[in-house]
């Protein structure tokens, strides 16, 4: 046989998840391949009337201690990393009575389940799993002489491996096979690790573990010359990562970026007060609303910028119904991604084959905790997410003229929008909808005027005879350093300012906000997205 081929004779499997086990089991039996099991995997295979010993059987000790001790002995361990071609190994084996094990099936305790579930501390820490991780880096280490199988995916792979080989295993398969074992325990400590840090309010570990499993594999990432892929973390979040999509083409790298963005800045908005629409380009909005209905919301929106529209993102607040999708279908749109969707709404988007119709199962929470990291030269940066919601600040009045309870609508909704445009963000509202959004300027003063440009530019498209902006407010994402960007704004027709306070010249700003008539509030709270 040649050197790269290990034969496998005995195969110890041990498993939370027992999808697929009986058949996988019952067809390494069929090719005279004893099995070693342990627990309620054990009887799981005895009533399916297969041949297996008991782990307790093989070490000479029972379970103990609630189960937490079975498989940590030498009997399992030197099996699994005792290198066969090593005089001194086998002689150690030979001495102590180590057989060999040359297949090893683990899946880990449903820590991660556990805690989605909303288990107590308590559960969580019960469902941390220790000679699993064990087993599977003992037998990943020792991939020179052992096949290690973390994830039910792989069976058939294994049982086409061992046919074409004669009861063997190729190293090109038992190196793939190692390289998803260690990144597997990687994920699960980080999901534990990450999890404890939450626990213990500790923000800055001096260690931080990320992990994820591959739900795609794209094309390419940014640009057709970058590889990419998307993992799921351990948060378990409503979005993209969650969605069931329902038709269309695979999603692209961009395509993931931009519909994560839009469906967090419709979250902001509740759906048992308002239906809301937010409409996405390069991850930015170019129309947010909210109306009685998706299809009002979603024609407020459209209105803000509808040449930007063309090829965006629309993000819905509430489960899609036929009007809202009738409309939406009128012009080319990559997704469309909404809690959930009436039959008939999925039939009409269904006539457009490219359209992508994701589901995503409920809202994520504005509100909730979470991390947030990007990779940088040498390392990553990490933070907590941005949960600030505007109706929770107190929002202090400034300027001589407080704000009408409309214009403080609109005030809010604005900052809510804001949020979730990058910096420097400026955005013009009007009646609970976006009509001017400066996005991602160098200068405040540049995103007040693109705004502003942006509003007249779509009064123009409805055929209005002045600007958008006109009897509208602004909010910016940071304080104005300078009176520029709040005058530009003035100048373009907004009555009302919020921003969130602390520059240096605020008195100034205050003071020039004054003599324009302006009312405006500060919120205490930033918003800066990069």
């Amino acid at each position: 046989m040649p050197s790269d081929l290990k034969r496998v004779t005995r195969a110890l499997l041990s498993v939370s998840d027992k999808t697929g086990l009986i058949p996988f089991a019952r067809a390494l039996a069929l090719r005279g391949i004893s099995l070693v099991s342990t627990g309620g995997t054990w009887r799981a295979l005895s009533q399916a009337g297969l041949a297996v010993q008991d782990i307790s059987d093989l070490t000479g000790f029972p379970e103990m201690m609630d189960g937490r001790v079975k498989t940590l002995h030498p009997r399992v361990h030197g099996g699994l990393l005792a290198v066969r071609a090593n005089p001194e190994h086998q002689a150690a084996m030979l001495a102590h009575g180590i057989q060999p094990i040359d297949l090893l099936v683990v899946n880990l305790y449903p820590f991660e389940e556990t805690l989605a579930g909303g288990g107590s501390y308590e559960e969580c820490v019960e469902n941390i799993d220790v000679g699993g991780p064990a087993m599977i880096r003992a037998a990943a280490k020792n991939h020179a002489d052992v096949t290690v199988v973390v994830d039910t995916t792989d069976y058939d792979a294994v049982i086409a491996d061992l046919d074409a080989h004669e009861g063997a295993v190729t190293a090109t398969l038992r190196r793939r096979l190692a390289q998803k074992a260690f990144a597997r325990t990687a994920a699960y400590d980080a999901a534990i690790s990450n999890w404890l840090a939450l626990q213990l309010r500790e923000t800055t570990p001096p260690f931080r573990a990320l992990g994820g499993h591959l739900l795609q594999p794209m094309r390419y990432g940014e640009n057709p010359h970058q590889w990419a892929a998307f993992y799921a973390g351990d948060e378990r979040r409503f979005g993209v990562a969650t969605a069931r999509q329902v038709q269309g083409k695979q999603l692209s790298y961009n395509n993931i970026n931009d519909t994560d963005a839009a469906y967090e800045c419709v979250a902001e908005f509740d759906p048992d007060r308002t239906a809301a629409v937010a409409i996405i380009k390069h991850a930015n909005p170019c129309g947010v609303a909210e109306g009685e209905t998706l299809l009002e919301a979603y024609e407020k929106a459209l209105r803000c910028d509808p040449v930007s529209a063309f090829g965006g993102i629309v993000a819905l607040n509430r489960p899609l119904d036929a009007q809202a999708a009738r409309r939406i279908v009128e012009i080319f749109t990559e997704v469309i991604i909404a809690p959930d969707a009436s039959k008939e709404a999925i039939a009409i988007v269904g006539a457009k084959k490219n359209l992508r119709l994701l589901l995503a199962g409920g809202l994520p929470d504005p509100r909730a905790p979470g991390l947030v990291a990007r990779t940088v030269a040498g390392g990553f940066l990490v933070q907590g997410r941005d949960s600030a919601v505007v109706d929770d600040m107190e929002l202090k009045v400034v300027t001589r003229r407080a704000p009408t309870d409309q214009e403080l609508a609109d005030l809010r909704f604005a900052f809510r929008v804001a949020k979730h445009v990058k910096s420097n963000a400026i955005v013009y509202a009007k009646d609970g909808a976006t009509v001017g959004i400066g996005a991602g300027q160098m200068s405040r003063v540049d995103s007040s005027r693109i705004a502003a440009w942006k509003a007249a530019e779509a009064a123009k498209a409805a055929g209005l005879p002045e600007s958008l902006a006109k009897g509208s407010v602004v909010a910016s994402d940071a304080f104005f350093p300078f009176a520029d960007g709040l005058l530009a704004a003035a100048e373009a027709g907004a009555t009302a300012v919020i921003q969130p306070g602390g520059s240096m010249r605020d008195d100034d700003v205050i003071k020039a906000a004054d003599e324009a008539g302006l009312a405006m509030v500060f919120t205490g709270h930033r918003h800066f997205r990069h």
